[in-house]
């Protein structure tokens, strides 16, 4: 069977890892504290008008400080559990059990594991090759990405992938641990080029000169 390094057998089930680390909603929390720094930045503009009201009614500077670090604070502690709920539906990884000829799955996420399905829950299996190549003369090489979308009874789970060696031979894992449960699989690649960026247009301004000669 051919072996890929995004599948990992262990002695009771073979995984798709997707991203390694813990799980659990104490991790997932203690993760999210550094993200949710970015909501006060994005916030920041009503923030600042807030800012800019007070000091043109007068306010005193240290006022306005406290103010604007209170309104940052509270956007804070907002922004963490709305983080928190976001990232923890992240997918870890995809258990198949047993590790021979599996018969269960179940989604492993940031917040912990869902409920074992049966495998024939799965119906199909999309891996999808994206390769955006250069454009001519473009310095950049091409960027490949790996998106999974998992077809279950009732639902779509879509995966994206760290792209690692060959996506042929992962579709090729997938349909050897796969098949025996009839489960659909197709592996499709798309190609497109990279936009070449536009050059900044420029008004430009010129004169135009005149010679007059004469001769006698």
């Amino acid at each position: 069977m051919a072996t890929d390094p995004l599948l990992r057998q262990g002695s009771g089930s073979t995984d798709l890892v997707v991203r390694a680390g813990p799980t659990g909603r104490v991790w997932n929390a203690l993760m999210s504290v550094g993200p949710a720094l970015f909501v006060p930045l994005a916030l920041g503009v009503p923030t600042l008008v807030v800012a800019f009201w007070m000091a043109l009614a007068g306010a005193r500077a240290s006022t306005v400080f406290v103010v604007v670090g209170v309104i940052a604070g509270l956007e804070y502690l907002i922004g963490w559990p709305a983080m928190v709920l976001s990232q923890a539906r992240g997918i870890l990884r995809v258990e198949f059990a047993p590790a021979g000829v599996p018969a269960s799955l179940r989604l492993v996420r940031a917040a912990g594991p869902d409920a074992w399905l049966p495998v024939t829950a799965l119906r199909e299996v999309w891996l999808t090759h994206k390769v955006v190549e250069p454009y001519q003369g473009d310095s950049k090489p091409a960027v490949s990405t790996l998106p999974l979308e998992l077809v279950l009874r009732g639902a779509r789970e879509r995966i994206e992938l760290p792209f690692v060696g060959d996506p042929q031979r992962l579709a090729d894992s997938l349909k050897a641990l796969l098949g025996p449960a009839e489960v659909v699989g197709l592996l499709r690649t798309e190609r497109s080029t990279r936009e070449r960026p536009q050059p900044s247009s420029r008004w430009t301004s010129g004169g135009s000169a005149s010679t007059n000669s004469g001769g006698g």
